[in-house]
C-alpha cells in the first residue's frame, strides 16, 4: 500500500533528523529501504523536494546532500556552515543578510526566489 505524501516527508525528515551528518538522496534511501525494501529513489525526491520546498529541511547544493531545518525562519535566510572536517553542519539565522542580498540581486536586476548561505571551513572542536 502507497504511503501519503505528508506521511513520506514525514519519514524523510525522521531520516534527517535522527543523523547528525548531512545524507544524500540515495543515503536515505538506504536508510528507509531497511523497512521498505521496494522503496525506489524517485520517492524519497519527491518527498524531499516538498520538505525543501516548506523550508523543513536544506538542500547543501555544494555537497549535494539534505539536512533538517533546525531553526525557526519563515521568510528568513538560513546560513549554514559546513565543517570540512568532521561534516557536521550549523544552521544560523541569516536575516540581517537580507537587505544586502537584495541590494547586491538589484545591481543585475536579478530577482531572487530563494536565499541559503553556505560557508566552508572546520567547526569549533575540529579547528583547535
Amino acid at each position: 500500500m502507497r504511503k501519503q505524501a505528508a506521511t513520506r516527508q514525514a519519514d524523510v525528515l525522521s531520516v534527517l533528523h535522527d543523523h547528525d551528518r548531512p545524507m544524500t538522496a540515495y543515503a536515505i534511501l538506504d536508510q528507509m529501504k531497511l523497512d521498505e525494501p521496494d522503496l525506489a529513489a524517485p520517492t524519497v525526491y519527491r518527498a524531499l523536494a516538498a520538505l525543501t520546498d516548506q523550508g523543513r529541511a536544506h538542500r547543501l547544493e555544494s555537497i549535494k546532500s539534505f539536512v533538517p531545518c533546525r531553526c525557526d525562519h519563515h521568510a528568513a535566510v538560513p546560513v549554514l556552515a559546513i565543517c570540512e572536517d568532521c561534516g557536521i553542519v550549523e544552521e544560523h539565522d541569516g536575516t540581517p543578510l537580507l537587505p544586502k542580498l537584495a541590494a547586491i540581486s538589484a545591481k543585475s536586476e536579478f530577482t531572487a526566489t530563494r536565499h541559503i548561505v553556505e560557508i566552508h571551513g572546520l567547526c569549533g572542536k575540529c579547528a583547535a
